[in-house]
């Protein structure tokens, strides 16, 4: 299965990570550094909680850092899928919720994170356009582009979900 596609005519975003409410932080594997290569995003120890949603080899972060994996395309998902997006969005909260400091990321930091922490923000009471609006300040203008993403956002996960369930 492939997990990621290449989109040269997306850039790459400035930071490995951004915060998007106090504690929940959105990033990737890699961004552009200050002299403008690119760079590889390595979490050490800098998070509480990291979920990864696109795994590569030697991208952290470090023993003892809790770590949640739930690899998913940039692309349609099957209901497994969905309800571990949703999954993750409530383990994001649930972090929060203790006072800790939450990273979700796939490989920009764009579609794949921005789905689960729109998710989470739509479950600590956003709308779902304000959800997709602060990930989008906050992150880049690029997050969320995936407009499959933002349909399953707008649909709501349960029942995008459950419309997936029954296509199978």
């Amino acid at each position: 299965m492939r997990t990621r596609r290449r989109q040269p005519d997306v850039p790459a975003p400035g930071t490995p990570w951004s915060e998007i409410v106090p504690g929940l932080w959105m990033g990737g594997h890699e961004f552009r550094g200050p002299a403008g290569q690119l760079e590889f995003a390595v979490v050490r120890d800098e998070f509480d909680l990291v979920q990864t949603l696109l795994r590569l080899p030697g991208h952290g972060p470090e023993p003892g850092v809790e770590h949640h994996v739930w690899p998913i395309p940039d692309g349609p998902l099957d209901g497994t899928q969905l309800a571990g997006v949703m999954r993750l969005a409530r383990a994001a909260n649930d972090g929060l919720d203790a006072g800790r400091t939450v990273l979700v990321r796939c490989y920009h930091g764009y579609n794949r994170s921005g789905l689960v922490i729109a998710h989470a923000l739509v479950r600590r009471g956003h709308g779902v356009e304000d959800a997709i609006r602060i990930v989008r300040a906050r992150r880049s203008p690029w997050a969320l582009h995936n407009e499959l993403f933002v349909e399953y956002l707008r649909a709501g996960l349960t029942t995008a979900r459950l419309l997936e369930e029954l296509a199978e």
